[in-house]
Order: structure tokens, then sequence, then C-alpha cells
């Protein structure tokens, strides 16, 4: 497969400061060099830079980094449309608002290939707030409603030209979201699958169902791998740790039934803090599931010292 490395070193729609950095501690980690180990090609397109912002001011005051987000949307769509043309971008963050324009710029792709997308979430969030809704101000927290065509963006994101049908987004690992995002989520049609009921009933089997799904009207599936999706204990390098996550094993077996399905067109590792990390350790572990997600199999691991 081409893989397309896109660097994002967006953190402005947090308010921990350093997923800026996100972009090169996956670099050292040696995430190029792990696809070319599984016979892809690769090629590094560099770190995007915003477009121009404009002014904007929302009524709602908590809102911080309104004109930069817009930037990064309007950027990030263009390139993930380019990156996207016959390749398999993959887009190292930077903070979760980045999906706002990778997941547009991938819906544009879909449209032009006759095609519907599919979006898998994987994420202790549900990023489902508007920027009337959000209460921190923080726009990480708005991608999905965004590029599912929620109202309360107009006028301030871009528009929205394909926008992703709720029905084709499946979130998993979500254990913290706002009485605000579970009432707009309750009223559409988006599959959510909370802590408890991998608990119950298994990541597989739960998996296994959204990528029929997909399979079956020949779908594009974009992943957004954040880092909070994992269990702060062996992925501590972010700013909204929220305790209970996915295991290693169970974020291995995503990746691997992802690889088996041949269904994944692009991919974001986002909310990567290195300035949160230990010794590179939360890093080396996104280079992993990448790997994992891209062919690795269970006997090809690698051992490492200590």
């Amino acid at each position: 497969m081409d893989v397309r490395l896109v660097g994002v070193p967006l953190q402005e729609g947090a308010s921990c400061l350093g997923c800026e950095m996100g972009p090169s501690a996956l670099r050292v980690a040696g995430l190029a060099d792990a696809m070319r180990d599984l016979g892809h090609t690769v090629r590094d397109v560099g770190n995007v830079a915003p477009s121009p912002s404009r002014p904007l001011i929302h009524p709602n005051r908590a809102i911080h980094h309104l004109p930069e987000i817009t930037g990064w949307i309007d950027a990030l769509s263009d390139v993930a449309f380019r990156e996207s043309d016959g390749a398999m971008p993959i887009f190292m963050g930077g903070d979760h608002a980045l999906s706002a324009g990778t997941v547009r710029g991938m819906a544009a792709r879909a449209a032009a290939l006759s095609r519907p997308l599919f979006v898998l979430w994987l994420d202790a969030h549900t990023d489902f707030h508007t920027l009337d809704t959000t209460t921190s101000g923080n726009l990480h927290g708005t991608p999905v409603a965004y590029f599912t065509g929620r109202s309360g963006f107009s006028g301030y994101y871009p528009p929205v030209p394909h926008p992703v049908s709720p029905a084709h987004v499946c979130m998993m690992g979500i254990r913290s979201a706002d009485p605000a995002e579970r009432r707009a989520i309750s009223e559409t049609d988006a599959t959510v699958h909370d802590m408890r009921a991998i608990d119950e009933h298994g990541m597989a089997v739960l998996l296994r169902a959204f990528l029929e799904k997909v399979k079956a009207v020949h779908g594009l599936l974009h992943v957004s791998l954040d880092v909070d999706f994992l269990d702060p204990a062996i992925a501590p390098a972010v700013g909204t740790t929220v305790p209970g996550g996915a295991t290693f094993r169970e974020a291995h077996l995503i990746m691997e039934m992802l690889h088996d399905s041949g269904l994944v067109t692009s991919l974001d590792l986002v909310e990567l803090n290195p300035f949160l990390d230990e010794r590179g350790k939360t890093a080396l572990l996104m280079v992993d599931l990448a790997a994992s997600l891209m062919g690795r199999s269970v006997l090809d691991r690698p051992t490492r010292a200590g």
C-alpha cells in the first residue's frame, strides 16, 4: 500500500499544551520504518500549516482559538482529499480537532468515488458538542457533531458539503460524555459502545457488526484513534485521561480486525502529548497499534528490552 504520513502540529483545540509535538514523537518512535517493514511504500509529506484565519467571535465566550481551528479545518480538508488519491493517509496529530478537517476531506474523497464514508471513533469522549453547547470552549470536543452535519457551526466553521451520516459512525470506548452530548447523540442513529457494552459483549463482536455494515455497501472507512481510548496505565501521554480504557490486547485486537477487513482507507492518530509521556511509552504504543492495523500479526511482534 502507498502510505502518506501527514504531520498535524495542532494544539489549539485543547486546553493542555503539548500536542503540537505529537507528529515529531511519532516520527521518532519509528512510524515510517514500521510501515516500510510491513512492505508498504511510505512518503512523509511533512507538517501541514493552517490556512490564514479570519477574525471570528462567537457568542459563547468560553470558546478559544476559533479562528485558528477554522484555518486548520480548511487546510486539512484539502490535504486529506489530495493525499487520499490512490494512497492511504495517516494523520499524525495533534489534538482531536484535526478530525473536523480530515473527515471533511475524506468525505469529499468518498463522494468523488461515489462511495459512502464510515467513521470508527476510538475515544473516551464522543466529541459531539457544537459551538453553542461546549462549556469548556475546547474545540477538540466538536468534530463529530461538525462532520455529521449538526447545526450550530454555520458562519464559523467551513460548510460541510458531504456530511457523514450519523448512522455511519461507530464510537467505541466511550466513558465520558456531557449531558448535552448524550441528549444530542440519542437523537441520531450513531452507534455508541461505551466501556460497559465492551465489558459485556467484547470488542470483537461489536466491531464485527460495524465492519459488516461498511462492507455491505462498499464503504470507505476512516479510523480516528485517540490516545485516551486506551487505559492511562498503558498510555499516559494525554491531557484528558479517563480511567477504565481499552487494554493493550483489546486495542491490538481492534487493529488486527481492521487490517483483516481490508476496509480502512485513512487513519488519525491524535491527542499524543509527548510532554506527558514516560520515555516515549505512549508514542511507541501508538506506532505499534498502527503497525497492527497495517498488517503486523501477533507472531510478528518485536521483543523489547526492559
